[in-house]
Order: structure tokens, then C-alpha cells, then sequence
């Protein structure tokens, strides 16, 4: 999250990207979008609006694979399906040995590996933008790497992108993305795909995905992976969204981080405070669930830090290339570390859609961005930020655990339903300098139980989730 309108390390690579579609723009095109920043802005008029009240269509495709079935589709070199309560996919026998230098470390090592490449997903939704997240146990020395290969809407295919290299621990590489990965029509800017011209009527329609598991050679440790999935979107350029109708009111009790109070500290994972308002949100949760850290956990952490949790989340969803903790992948993939836990990374449609799993049990952090001026109470503008809904008032305003506030005790706040909802689901907006800049278009991260209830199942679902 960045105070006063600093350019995040997103927005800098959404000005990139929209240098590099100037062209595009000057014609009326949309430049693409930056890491994970949600859809492209551009200059063109906002998308109509639905009727005040009534839920636009979801412009969301988020599909996974989770089952044992799922497991035994798709393609394996050397990988099987696990079965059980947690279904998974592991290492049977390798189907090779490779080097791979560590580009944060220099180190090369090698690595026996297996593949798993899941069946053609066909999106109900032609996209223009695809996020992939996954939930893993990854024992010292394994790691795992995901890949997406996808097919436009000219018939043409993508090539094979990295969508992340990633371990829960940082002993035997360093989690990280990969730059540089476009084929000329589309980009991968940090955790996000992207189509580098909207404007064009270029479309992703289908796409599969690649798991490669590591492991050091001559061992039988093996990762394993328990969900695998990608969320495609269109969401319509648009500087406001139509009003939602107020529906449940509830409030859920999620333990209270603050950011700041950590700012300065561990300048080797991006230096505390404003940069941490992802791991902090996601420590929140995790903690709401009943995840908890041992003392022997924490014993890295300089015992005269508060919520020593709050930098262990940090350190461990932290991205060596991005050189912050604000991968959205890494996060969702940190949640579920922990024992009965899943996390992943989607876009929702309206507060209806939030509503819907608050009155399940089930909080979700929401990325945003805002004037000063935008947010009633927040006391700052931002390029982008996490913070952690928890419930409604009978009014229909926003409860959230905003981790930007001086103290623990801040944390809880209640905002202005029609404010939240625009900063949150916008995809253009103007910043501080009067330009136009992107919005997330409704992005958050979902994390629940491995087993959840029938309630939780169902509002899940409700919102494309299963």
C-alpha cells in the first residue's frame, strides 16, 4: 500500500504499459493493464451501468482442480494423484533431472522433476486478463513452478508462461515471478497475464495449466499440490459501478494487525509499514481461521517487534523479482500452508458478492485504490492497498480490518458502502495528478477451510468459487 499517492510497484508497471500502448491509446484503445492492477484503462467512456440494485454479470471465470478425479485427468510424466479428505498431486517417479540457477542468488543445483499439465479449461468468459493461484506443502528441498499456455481468439496459442516459481520456505530457492515473458500480444506482469491490447477484440479463450514438481535427486520427498486454478476476467472499463442494494448484516471477529507499526523493520522483505498492508491482511485471516505460528516459528523474529506473525507473513510471502509482499498468488499460496486451509486469488461482481460470504463465516481481503478525498474516514490516498472486509452494518456500510491505521486498535473501521464499493470495483480512476490510472476491478483473495461447511460451500459457489 502506498501513503499519499507514491507510485506501488504496480503502478510503475502500469505506466509502462501504457507507454508502451500509447499508440493504442491515441486511437481509442485501452493500454493494457499492470501487474495484476486489474483491466486496462484507457480514455473511452465508462461501460453502462446495470440498473441501481441489480448484479451486473459476472465477468469472472475462475476454474480449479482440486479432486482426485481432477488429478487423474490432464497429462503426467512422473507425477500421481493423491487420495483422502485433502485430494492432491505428488511425485510418483521423476521424470528427470534439471539445473536451475537461482536468479536471486546465483546458485545452481539440480533437481529431479515431474508434470502434471491439466486438460484445455474453455473460459465462459474470453479474457483478457487470467491470474493463477495454488495451494501447496512444499518439505525442504521442493518447490514447484506453474505455467500457463493459452489460445486466443484468432485460433493462435500462447506460449508457455511462468506464472510463478515458488516455496514455502526460502532454504532451497527463492519464491519469485519471472519478467520478461510476453509473446508480443500479451505479457505477464508479475502474477497477472494480460492482453496487451483489449481494444483490439483479442481475446484468451481457453488455456491449461503445468504444474512442475521439484525435488533434491536421489530423495523420495515429493511437494504436494492440493488445488490449482486461474481466474479469467473482462471487466469493462468503467470509473464508477452501479450501486448495490444493502442485504445482510453481520460482523465477523478477525484479530486486528496494523501495518505501521512495522514500518522500518526487515528492509530485506520491502522494509515494514506501507508495504505490508498484503501480509498483514493475510495474517488477519489466517489467524480468523485458527491459524497459528509456533515459538519456534517465530524465533527468527527480533523479540522486540510486536506481532511477530505480521513479519513472519511477510517474509514468507515475499517475491525476490517483484521485491515485495505483494504477489497476489504467494499470498493465497502462504494461507494455505496452514493446517485446513485454502486460498485463492479471484475477482467478485459487488458487495452483494461479499455479503453473500459474510453470512457464510467467510471474510475476504479486497484490493483497492483512492484519493484521499474518495474514502470518508481512511485518512490517506493510495495506489493500491489490502485490507480485510469483516462484516456490515444494518446501514450497509463496510466493515474493514484496514491495516493501514497507527495501532492494532485502530484497525477496525467502518466505511461508506457506496465509496468502498466504486474504489473497489472501478477500473479507471484519476489520481493525484489528474491522470488516468487503473483500478482492480473488484479483486480479492478467498481464503477458507479444506472442508467447509454446507453454507460455506454454497456461497462460495454463488460467487464462482468451488
Amino acid at each position: 500500500m502506498s501513503r499519499a499517492e507514491q507510485p506501488s510497484r504496480r503502478s510503475v508497471l502500469a505506466a509502462a504499459v501504457a507507454a508502451a500502448a500509447a499508440t493504442a491509446t491515441a486511437a481509442g484503445a485501452a493500454p493494457a493493464l499492470a501487474a495484476g492492477a486489474g483491466p486496462a484503462v484507457g480514455t473511452g467512456p465508462a461501460a453502462p451501468a446495470a440498473p441501481a440494485g441489480r448484479a451486473p454479470a459476472r465477468p469472472v471465470d475462475y476454474r480449479a482442480w482440486t479432486t482426485y478425479v481432477d488429478w487423474r485427468g490432464g497429462e503426467a510424466h512422473g507425477t500421481e494423484p493423491v487420495a483422502g479428505l485433502r485430494p492432491g498431486l505428488r511425485i510418483a517417479a521423476a521424470a528427470g533431472t534439471t539445473d536451475y540457477t537461482d536468479p536471486h542468488t546465483g546458485r545452481t543445483a539440480s533437481w529431479e522433476y515431474a508434470t502434471w499439465t491439466s486438460p484445455v479449461h474453455p473460459l465462459t468468459v474470453p479474457a483478457t486478463e487470467a491470474v493463477a493461484s495454488w495451494n501447496a506443502s512444499t518439505p525442504a528441498g521442493t518447490w514447484l513452478q506453474v505455467e500457463l499456455k493459452g489460445t486466443y481468439s484468432d485460433g493462435t496459442d500462447t506460449p508457455w508462461y511462468v506464472m510463478g516459481r515458488w516455496a514455502a520456505g526460502d532454504q532451497d530457492i527463492r519464491r519469485t515471478s519471472v519478467d520478461g515473458q510476453s509473446d508480443g500480444r500479451s505479457t505477464i506482469w508479475t502474477d497477472t497475464f494480460s492482453v496487451d491490447d483489449p481494444a483490439s477484440g483479442l481475446r484468451l479463450v481457453s488455456y491449461r495449466l503445468r504444474l512442475t514438481l521439484h525435488r533434491r535427486p536421489g530423495t523420495a520427498l515429493t511437494p504436494t499440490v492440493w488445488r490449482v486454478g486461474a481466474m479469467g476476467s473482462d471487466v469493462p472499463d468503467r470509473f464508477t459501478v452501479p450501486a448495490s442494494t444493502p442485504g445482510v448484516a453481520k460482523e465477523l471477529a478477525v484479530p486486528r494487525y496494523s501495518q505501521e507499526i512495522h514500518r522500518g523493520q526487515y528492509p530485506e522483505y520491502d522494509n515494514g509499514g506501507e508495504a505490508w498492508c498484503s501480509p498483514t491482511s493475510s495474517q488477519m485471516i489466517v489467524e480468523y481461521w485458527g491459524g497459528r505460528l509456533t515459538a519456534g516459528q517465530l524465533a527468527w523474529v527480533d523479540p522486540a517487534y510486536a506481532d511477530p506473525q505480521v513479519c513472519h507473513a511477510a517474509r514468507y510471502t515475499y517475491d525476490y523479482q517483484y521485491a515485495g509482499c505483494g504477489n497476489w498468488p504467494f499470498n493465497a499460496a502462504y494461507a494455505a500452508t496452514f493446517p485446513g486451509l485454502q486460498g485463492v486469488v479471484t475477482r467478485l461482481a459487488s458487495l452483494t458478492d461479499l455479503e453473500t460470504l459474510i453470512a457464510a463465516g467467510i471474510p475476504a481481503m479486497t484490493s483497492q485504490s483512492f484519493l484521499k478525498t474518495e474514502l470518508t474516514g481512511a485518512g490517506y490516498g493510495t495506489s493500491g492497498h489490502l485490507m480485510t472486509v469483516i462484516g456490515f452494518t444494518a446501514d450497509g456500510d463496510v466493515i474493514a480490518n484496514d491495516p493501514a491505521s497507527p495501532d492494532d486498535a485502530a484497525v477496525r473501521r467502518v466505511y461508506r458502502r457506496r465509496e468502498f464499493e466504486n474504489i473497489w470495483l472501478r477500473t479507471k480512476r484519476y489520481n493525484a495528478s489528474g491522470k488516468v490510472v487503473s483500478g482492480t476491478g473488484g479483486v480479492c483473495y478467498l481464503y477458507f477451510p479444506a472442508r467447509p461447511t454446507a453454507h460455506q460451500r454454497r456461497a462460495l459457489a454463488a460467487v464462482g468459487v468451488r
